[in-house]
Formats: structure tokens, C-alpha cells, sequence
């Protein structure tokens, strides 16, 4: 089995790999990256500062932002300004990037990472929670891009990387409501990559498998929260270092030829792994005896 890159505890940053790190690759860019305080997003924030970006951090909970961006500046020397921001909230929005411009004067990256999920049949479903997991993912993803593309990329280019999922390529069970959501930001990923193309503006997304130390995988991994993953093809979960480098490479100049494009990210899991239509039954069991 192929080893992964080091990683340690969901909001904890890495010790000092410097083999890893090209502290020039991403020298004075700017990144904004929503749902930032933690897990997923909080190693892209500190991947991306140990290659040289200082990073704006945007969550609706501040106190827990503020201690992610403590730690983030302490390990890697960066300046992290934390923000506290509801993604479906226009006005707070403009308010956070306004306030991201004053304090760094640019923005060259964005990234999408605010989410929000859990398991559920389609026929239990609230017109509520449905409405609310769109209205985070993809509606909180356009409000951002657009906020940002008003105040600062149409003017001056910039990248934009959508953190997906691919539970609507085969109709994941119990996730009607966040694979049609991040569907959505996938065809969204791809109508932006060309309207905005001409103003020097990338936009991909990234669709993580199932990802070690995370909230999601605690939420959503059923019997998949072990470090095996033996039906996969790379036989593990990966973790959010991979998934971070990942993004990295997305939002750097590496990929200065790359727009409209998904990259998947899950150890070939989306190939292999199968519909867990057991865990279905079981909830369609316990709602019939409630």
C-alpha cells in the first residue's frame, strides 16, 4: 500500500516537513478560503501559508476561526486574518472581502470550502434541510465568487477552486441533498471557467474521497473509519494533507493552463466503491419504527 504524506489532528498544523514545502510557489499571493477554521479547509490555509500565501479565513464561528489563525501564523511565519462570515449572507460577505482587501490591498485566490452535510433517505428529507445544505454549498459558492469577482478579479484575474464531491456521478445513498449541491457547483465550476476565462479568472473544482481526522468522515463514513479502505484501488482513506496539496496545485501557477476542469481526488474510491444500500434499509427501518 502506497503511503500517504504525514499528517496529524484535524485542526493541528503540520511539524516542519520542509522537503515538502517551495516556500516561493505561491510568494505574497493572497488566498480567501471559506469554512477555513477547520478540518479540510484549515490545512488547505496551512499548505498554502508554508508555500509562502498569507491567507484570509472565513467562518460563521469566530471564536473558532481566530484560534485557527493563531496557530496557522505561529507555525508557518504567515499572516492569517480571521473573518466572521455566513456564506449565505450577501452583504456580510461583501463586508468580509472588503475588509480582506483594506488589510492585504489584493485577493489572487479563492477557495470554496464552506459545507454542510449529513445523512438522510430522500423520502425523510425536510423541504428545510434540503434547501439549507443548497443554500450553504452552491448558492454560498456563487455568492463569494460573485462578491469577489465584483470587487477585485474582474479588474485584476485571480483563481477560484470549488471544493465538491462526487456523490452525484452514481447516485450516492442517503445524499440527495449534498450530491445535487455540489453537482451544482461542478456545472457552476464550468460555465464560470468560461465567462470569466477572458478576464484572466481559473475556476476548477475538487472533489475529495473519503478523507481521514475530518468531521465529514466522523458524520458520513459509516464503516469506512478505519485507515483501510481495501474495496478502493489505493486501498485507504486519504488525508487532508493530500487533499491540500491537491488545491495547491489547482491554485498555483502550475496549473496556469488549467480551467474548467474536476479533479478527483479519492484514491480511485468513486470507481470501485460500492452503494452501501444496507445503510439505506437500516434508516428506512429505524423511520418506520419511530
Amino acid at each position: 500500500m502506497a503511503q500517504p504524506p504525514p499528517d496529524v489532528g484535524e485542526d493541528d498544523c503540520l511539524p516542519e516537513y520542509r522537503h515538502l514545502f517551495c516556500p516561493d510557489l505561491l510568494r505574497d499571493k493572497v488566498a480567501f478560503i471559506t469554512g477555513g477554521g477547520s478540518g479540510i479547509g484549515f490545512r488547505i490555509a496551512e499548505i498554502f501559508m508554508r508555500h509562502g500565501c498569507h491567507t484570509v479565513i472565513a467562518s460563521r464561528s469566530f471564536p473558532r476561526v481566530s484560534m485557527a489563525a493563531r496557530k496557522l501564523a505561529a507555525a508557518t511565519g504567515q499572516r492569517c486574518l480571521p473573518l466572521s462570515m455566513d456564506v449565505r449572507d450577501p452583504p456580510a460577505i461583501m463586508a468580509a472581502v472588503d475588509q480582506a482587501l483594506k488589510e492585504f490591498g489584493k485577493i489572487d485566490i479563492l477557495i470554496n470550502c464552506a459545507a454542510g452535510n449529513f445523512l438522510c433517505p430522500a423520502s425523510s428529507l425536510s423541504f428545510n434541510a434540503f434547501k439549507t445544505v443548497m443554500d450553504i454549498d452552491t448558492l454560498g459558492t456563487f455568492n463569494v465568487s460573485h462578491v469577489l469577482y465584483k470587487k477585485f478579479f474582474r479588474e485584476h484575474g485571480g483563481v477560484i477552486v470549488n471544493i465538491t464531491a462526487t456523490l452525484g456521478t452514481r447516485g450516492q445513498v442517503l445524499q440527495v441533498h449534498a450530491g445535487s449541491a455540489k453537482a451544482a457547483v461542478d456545472a457552476m465550476t464550468r460555465h464560470l471557467a468560461v465567462e470569466w476565462g477572458p478576464q484572466n479568472i481559473r475556476v476548477n473544482s475538487l472533489a475529495p474521497g473519503p478523507i481521514s481526522g475530518t468531521e465529514g468522515l466522523r458524520r458520513l463514513g459509516g464503516p469506512h473509519t478505519s485507515k483501510a479502505l481495501p474495496g478502493t484501488p489505493l486501498q485507504r482513506l486519504g488525508n487532508k494533507t493530500e487533499i491540500a496539496h491537491s488545491v495547491l496545485y489547482l491554485a498555483s501557477p502550475l496549473a496556469s493552463y488549467v480551467t474548467g476542469a474536476l479533479l478527483v481526488v479519492d484514491g480511485g474510491a468513486w470507481l470501485t466503491l460500492p452503494n452501501d444500500m444496507k445503510l439505506l434499509a437500516d434508516f428506512a427501518s429505524f423511520s418506520a419504527k419511530l
